[in-house]
């Protein structure tokens, strides 16, 4: 099985050696091998090469350039996954011109929206405090520990290190967006491949289901459910993706039960025109439950600030504080219930 994942790898474009893709799933066939994800040796490979086009995607060829500069630095260094800023250094510490070149380089990857990092010294203030939702979050998950873990819509992947760091035993993140895998490969670069955590840009529909059954102890989808045409059909997704018993962390915005069952906006939500439906959490409970879910709660809800999501020096774009009414922030600037966010935890049954 080695020998056919190692020549299946092999066909990627030669340009995205210089991306790192080839080094970074060289690694991931290996955490495959022998477990209920051994089929995805034979069946990722087309997908990816699919994916990670550079004639696809007319960035794609700008951000490889800014990988190959990224590679000219010193990789596998100090790193530490369970503090709010991902971190990497190096002893002795980068001087302060090749400091400033590197920030230079990691500029390229504008906009940096889910964090936050700090490499070599260099703090890169994201757009999300992703550090905040974690804390809200981790105190409720059981323990990652020795855990296989997927996470939808991983964006940069942020929440994978801080899983990692929790002592996962495998990573996975999943989102279809290559300035995101950008980042992630960035970090990654100078993490190392010591560290179980890998990127596929892909959608959930697209991530084959393993011919062995559910594979992952831990299923994650945070901020991807209210951009599904077809909610109940993502929940079913994220099951068939999960061993019996495992536990599913469901992320997404909700209204306030006094608002009524469900919201769909008639165009935009929060300036958002990707946004489809907000249950009530008691609504969000059927809904889970419909799907075969156990132990359905409700563990946190909090109401997204401007000092969470906010423009910064590294997303320099409109953020929160300009899709809410000026007048009102309880409300989006459409006149909605302004982002309410509820953190739903269950399990498949054993």
């Amino acid at each position: 099985m080695v020998s056919t994942a190692y020549n299946a790898q092999h066909i990627f474009n030669p340009l995205l050696d210089r991306f790192y893709v080839k080094q970074h799933y060289d690694t991931f066939w290996a955490h495959l091998e022998d477990t209920k994800l051994e089929s995805w040796m034979s069946q990722l490979p087309d997908i990816l090469e699919e994916a990670i086009n550079p004639e696809g995607n007319g960035n794609l060829p700008r951000w490889m350039n800014v990988m190959e500069q990224i590679k000219s630095y010193p990789g596998q260094v100090d790193y530490d996954l369970n503090q709010s800023a991902i971190t990497v250094s190096s002893q002795p510490a980068l001087s302060a011109e090749k400091k400033t070149e590197l920030e230079h380089v990691l500029r390229g990857y504008h906009p940096w929206r889910k964090g936050p990092f700090s490499i070599h010294g260099i703090e890169i203030d994201t757009e999300w405090h992703s550090d905040w939702k974690w804390d809200r979050v981790s105190p409720h998950l059981s323990p990652l520990k020795g855990k296989k873990v997927l996470d939808i819509g991983c964006g940069s992947g942020y929440h994978l290190w801080r899983m990692a760091g929790e002592g996962a035993e495998l990573a996975v993140g999943v989102d279809p967006n290559l300035l995101s895998m950008s980042q992630f490969l960035t970090l990654k670069h100078f993490i190392g491949e010591s560290v179980p955590a890998y990127f596929l840009p892909l959608t959930l529909e697209q991530l084959p289901v393993s011919t062995k059954g559910g594979a992952f102890d831990t299923v994650f989808s945070m901020g991807v459910l209210y951009h599904r045409r077809s909610p109940i059909d993502h929940i079913y997704d994220l099951k068939q993706h999960l061993t019996p018993g495992g536990e599913l962390v469901l992320e997404t915005l909700v209204i306030p039960e006094n608002y009524g069952q469900i919201l769909v906006p008639e165009d935009r939500y929060a300036q958002m025109r990707n946004v489809w439906f907000l249950p009530s959490v008691k609504e969000l409970t059927h809904w889970l439950k419909r799907c075969g879910f156990e132990n359905i709660r409700c563990v946190d809800e909090n109401q997204t600030s401007i000092e969470e999501q906010r423009s910064t020096d590294w997303m320099q774009w409109n953020s929160l504080e300009s899709f809410l009414n000026p007048e009102d922030h309880n409300q989006s600037i459409e006149g909605y219930p302004a982002p309410l966010r509820a953190v739903m935890v269950c399990n498949t049954p054993k």
